[in-house]
């Protein structure tokens, strides 16, 4: 058992060890290690903190292993949040504490940062990886899934749901909604980041307000090619649903990588709704903000319920296969 290492901030010539570690990863679902497309860009980010574990005494570099024994970035997404991405640790050394020195070490840094809750993200068939998480300090929070209206332009919230349903641009209703609505709950408040990939934080009205903003002219009326941002489902005098549109991202796609081509992913981070028809109102709604951005696709976290997910299911709206669990640790006692 190798027993001496030292954690210190990750450097672009790590890239070849941290290749190694990600092949290690999930070596039976292709695709989805994203580590080494992201490791330089982690490496040179100020804004974030990326860390390895080296073993200190080469010698006892075990054959066919890389010195760089495990991996994990830290970053803020608040005053109080920090995101833990990317725990990934060789198999020549698990069992050796590489995982809990990495993350002790990032918690430390987080807590000089003023975090007060470290989060995580760990897919729900990763066993390894959430016993991990556990092992490291972290603790069950919450599990979600994503959901993927297709982006329709002059989508209508009337079309499928009720006829006087209507979209309307309004945060202080949609913020209203969210804080009384047993999405939120089940959420703990969480929802999609406004910057940061598959990293979830505490929703707040100054997002609600900054979406809306971005989805509206000068005038505060929403145009065709922004959208509404922030989303309002009204029905008669009551509102019956609500989402928020926290980015829009690009990638390179893997079959057109070499062309260059690149598709746009709007991300919805909270959405939430009364019933299946309230259901339908918001889908049509969120298909027709992301078409008005030039979306190709749509990404929306749900909470993972039976009645979510279900009343997506009964609207006919892709569904993410599998759900997402989310683990937060408490940073305040350190």
């Amino acid at each position: 058992m190798t027993s001496s290492f030292a954690v210190r901030d990750a450097r672009l010539e790590d890239a070849t060890a941290i290749e190694a570690i990600a092949a290690e990863s999930w070596p039976d679902r292709d695709g989805l290690e994203y580590l080494p497309r992201v490791f330089e860009s982690w490496v040179e980010n100020d804004d974030a903190r990326t860390l390895v574990a080296e073993v200190t005494d080469e010698s006892a570099v075990p054959d066919g292993a890389p010195a760089v024994a495990g991996i994990a970035q830290f970053t803020m997404l608040s005053a109080e949040e920090v995101w833990a991405q990317g725990m990934r640790v060789h198999p020549a050394y698990r069992g050796d504490g590489v995982g809990s020195r990495i993350v002790e070490a990032g918690f430390d840094w987080a807590h000089e940062q003023g975090a007060t809750v470290a989060r995580n993200m760990v897919f729900s068939w990763n066993g390894a990886g959430l016993g991990q998480s556990r092992a490291t300090g972290f603790e069950p929070a919450t599990e979600l899934r994503f959901a993927s209206p297709e982006p329709t332009a002059g989508a209508d919230p009337s079309d499928h749901g009720p006829d006087d349903a209507e979209a309307v641009l309004d945060p202080a209703a949609a913020w209203r909604y969210w804080t009384h609505s047993d999405a939120r709950e089940q959420l703990s408040g969480l929802a999609a980041d406004d910057a940061e990939t598959w990293a979830v934080r505490e929703l707040t009205r100054d997002d609600l307000d900054a979406a809306a903003a971005g989805g509206a002219a000068a005038s505060g009326e929403p145009t065709d090619d922004e959208g509404l941002g922030t989303i309002a489902i009204q029905h008669g005098d009551r509102t019956v649903a609500m989402a928020v549109r926290s980015r829009v991202d690009e990638r390179r796609t893997e079959e057109d990588e070499e062309e260059g081509e690149q598709e746009r992913i709007a991300i919805f981070g909270a959405a939430a709704w009364d019933d299946v028809n309230a259901c339908a109102s918001l889908t049509s709604a969120i298909a027709a903000d992301a078409a008005a951005v030039g979306a190709d696709q749509t990404r929306v976290l749900i909470p993972e319920t039976v009645r979510h997910v279900s009343d997506l299911a009964a609207c006919r709206v892709e569904i993410g296969d599998e759900p997402d669990f989310v683990l937060a640790a408490d940073l305040t006692g350190r």
